[in-house]
C-alpha cells in the first residue's frame, strides 16, 4: 500500500481570523504538497474583503495562488473536516468530537513586507509538511 493512501478522503480545513493570509497560505501549500484525494479548505472567523496583495505577491512568486476569496468559517465545514487548524483564531473555531485539532503560531502576514511574508511562508511550508506526514502515518 502506498503512504498516501491513507490520507486519501482526508478534509483538512485551515482557519484563521481574516483568512486572508495565514489560512490562505496553508490551503495554497497544502494544495500543492498533498496527494490526489486530499480536500483542503480554508476560511476566516472575521473574513476580510480580500486576500492580502502582499500574500497574493509572495504566492505568484511560488507559482501558487490564494485558495479563494477570503470565506467565513461555517461550523458545518468544520464539523466534517477530519483535521482542522487553526492560526490566531481558535477562540472562535467550533469544537466537534472526532474532529482533529491544531493550533499553529503563526505571525499574521498583514502590513509585513514581501521579504517577511516569504518567512511566514516558510514557517506555514514546514508545518504543512508534518500534518501531512501526521495524517499520512495515521
Amino acid at each position: 500500500m502506498n503512504v498516501n493512501d491513507a490520507i486519501t478522503g482526508t478534509t483538512i480545513l485551515f482557519a484563521c481570523r481574516q483568512n486572508a493570509g495565514r489560512s490562505q497560505i496553508a490551503a495554497a501549500l497544502a494544495k500543492q504538497l498533498a496527494p490526489k484525494g486530499v480536500t483542503i479548505l480554508s476560511a476566516g472567523s472575521e473574513p476580510a474583503d480580500a486576500v492580502h496583495p502582499v500574500v497574493v505577491e509572495a504566492l505568484a512568486e511560488l507559482g501558487l495562488q490564494p485558495d479563494s476569496q477570503p470565506k467565513p468559517l461555517d461550523p458545518a465545514q468544520v464539523k466534517t473536516s477530519d483535521w482542522v487548524v487553526t492560526m490566531g483564531c481558535s477562540e472562535a473555531c467550533p469544537f466537534f468530537p472526532g474532529v482533529h485539532y491544531q493550533d499553529w503560531k503563526i505571525d499574521d502576514p498583514s502590513g509585513r513586507s514581501l521579504e517577511e511574508v516569504r518567512g511566514i511562508i516558510d514557517q506555514i511550508r514546514t508545518h504543512v509538511r508534518e500534518l501531512l506526514d501526521t495524517v499520512s502515518q495515521g
